[in-house]
């Protein structure tokens, strides 16, 4: 999502030099431990005799995460040469997709989390299985829909993957439906619900529950929410800054090839996420002691 080649009179062949050399570094490593670790999560959790809504959650979250992974391979391979529009066109769809619905389902478990601990008694008339599956299901929905704009990204034959894109691509109702809907209301949601839950958990604390119990669990919510905002701030600000650039609020050569490199880095540590992801949701069923209160059903025991 670069601006290369948009202006003829500063040039990004040193920044092309340099992903050439930096994506694999980092979109290598980050395929295979992601595709390793959320096959094993895939694995725990269709392993469970009785499915619990954040199962549900973890299982859409892996095949999302999996999703991604296997647009990664194709976006370092197709960004570097002219490919064919339609070619193009679906491998970006096939990675925002991925994104974002990550990003919405992130955002469920956060959701789901605070009213099972927040409200365990008024939540069960929320919180279900089959809702749960109703939900993952509109996600896939409407992620799937609202990549078709992307479509109409590119209006030449032959493009480079993830490079010049058409003006509409940078429109305004485009990036601000992006940076709104797709980070900073999921962002809010996920620090009220985090700081709604540690203040839940301590109050309990005071109400005489031993707070060593969970405390583990704090810190797990603690690390999702930091891994969301590390992962996804960079990208959804370079984003914002691209779109300056391409507004000509921004004209200054040097610091639109800074924002260049930026905003590519930032997609590739944005999909760090999909390791990250799997450590840090599994680790979370498994630390927290009052599952009853967190899952309503609990795990079944291995006899």
């Amino acid at each position: 999502m670069d601006n290369n080649s948009f202006s003829k009179e500063c040039s990004f062949d040193h920044i092309d030099t340099i992903m050439k050399y930096l994506q694999p570094v980092i979109s290598i490593p980050t395929f295979f431990i992601g595709l390793v670790l959320n096959v094993l999560a895939l694995r725990v959790f269709f392993s469970w005799k009785k499915q619990t809504e954040t199962s549900i959650y973890m299982i859409n979250l892996a095949l999302t995460d999996l999703l991604l992974l296997v647009s990664l391979p194709l976006k370092m391979y197709y960004s570097t040469e002219e490919q064919p529009q339609l070619l193009c066109k679906f491998i970006e769809a096939l990675y925002f997709v991925s994104m974002y619905g990550s990003i919405f389902i992130i955002v469920c478990i956060s959701l789901d989390r605070y009213l099972a601990i927040r409200h365990p008694l008024k939540s069960k008339a929320f919180r279900s299985p089959r809702k749960a599956i109703v939900v993952c299901c509109c996600i896939w929905v409407i992620v799937w829909l609202s990549s078709i704009p992307i479509y109409d990204f590119h209006k030449n034959d032959k493009v480079r993957c993830f490079h010049n894109m058409s003006e509409q691509a940078w429109g305004i109702p485009i990036i601000l439906t992006v940076e709104v809907f797709g980070f900073l209301i999921p962002l809010t949601l996920m620090v009220y619900c985090t700081i709604q839950i540690i203040l839940t958990l301590w109050r309990r604390k005071n109400q005489g529950q031993k707070w060593a119990e969970q405390a583990a669990f704090v810190w797990i919510i603690l690390a999702n929410l930091m891994v969301f905002v590390v992962t996804f701030t960079p990208v959804h600000l370079g984003i914002f800054l691209q779109f300056l650039v391409r507004r000509n609020v921004i004209v200054d050569c040097i610091v639109k090839q800074n924002i260049s490199l930026f905003i590519q880095v930032a997609m590739c540590v944005a999909n760090v996420n999909c390791c990250l992801d799997a450590i840090c949701y599994y680790f979370a069923t498994e630390t927290y002691p009052l599952k009853q209160q967190l899952f309503v059903r609990d795990k079944p025991k291995v006899e």
